[in-house]
């Protein structure tokens, strides 16, 4: 471990990013790793229209509250463990299947106002595992309303309709991409993440998150 590390372990030592417990080193707790709610094997990958989706978490309980610190709580060393489960899902589902990575990005003034972007973070952390670095292909555009204070899947679509474009189309076109993200709830903004990317000339888009809602059923 090198010096700088351990002076950090020192002063701020790693905790589980679920149940905050402080840790010999960085990643999860023996009672979560046992206990959190994961994803079974055949539903780990949303599939519906434009958007395939891998996600090793549904998002309740620790999970949830977990991913709530990591985005509100100032809470930006819980993504690199949670970054390296996503990297394993990733890797187990779509090996093979993509040639760079990107995240899901929040506009300038929620960037500011929180002074990190938390798909960015999960990006950056899962790509370690891979040797490379997420590229930045998306922008966002606007400030509109955060999803999270919308539950309606048709009002959640329209909210983010227009909202991210491609930064440069030259980086996209042909590409085979991996689009990462926190949480899939209704996959709007990813499905709309998508869509401008497919615009863009990209050969295919699958998606990975920490966690996914589980559907509500009718």
């Amino acid at each position: 471990m090198k010096y700088f590390d351990m002076i950090l372990d020192l002063f701020f030592p790693p905790k589980c990013p679920f149940c905050s417990k402080v840790l010999d080193k960085a990643g999860i707790c023996p009672d979560c790793e046992k206990d959190l709610p994961w994803i079974p094997e055949e539903s780990v990958v949303r599939e519906e229209k434009n958007l395939r989706c891998a996600s090793p978490l549904w998002y309740e309980g620790k999970v949830r509250d977990g991913l709530l610190r990591l985005k509100f709580e100032n809470a930006p060393g819980a993504a690199a463990p949670m970054g390296a489960l996503l990297s394993q899902c990733a890797a187990e589902q779509f090996g093979g299947c993509f040639d760079l990575v990107t995240w899901v990005p929040l506009s300038r003034m929620r960037l500011r106002k929180r002074g990190y972007d938390q798909a960015r973070l999960l990006a950056e952390h899962a790509c370690r595992a891979w040797n490379v670095r997420p590229i930045a292909l998306l922008r966002k555009d606007g400030n509109n309303p955060p999803q999270s204070g919308i539950h309606d899947a048709a009002a959640r679509r329209a909210n983010v309709l227009g909202m991210y474009h491609v930064i440069n189309p030259d980086d996209v076109a042909g590409k085979r991409i991996l689009l990462v993200d926190d949480i899939c709830t209704t996959g709007a903004t990813l499905s709309e993440c998508v869509r401008e990317l497919r615009l863009a000339g990209a050969e295919s888009v699958v998606c990975a998150t920490v966690a996914r809602a589980e559907r509500k059923k009718k």
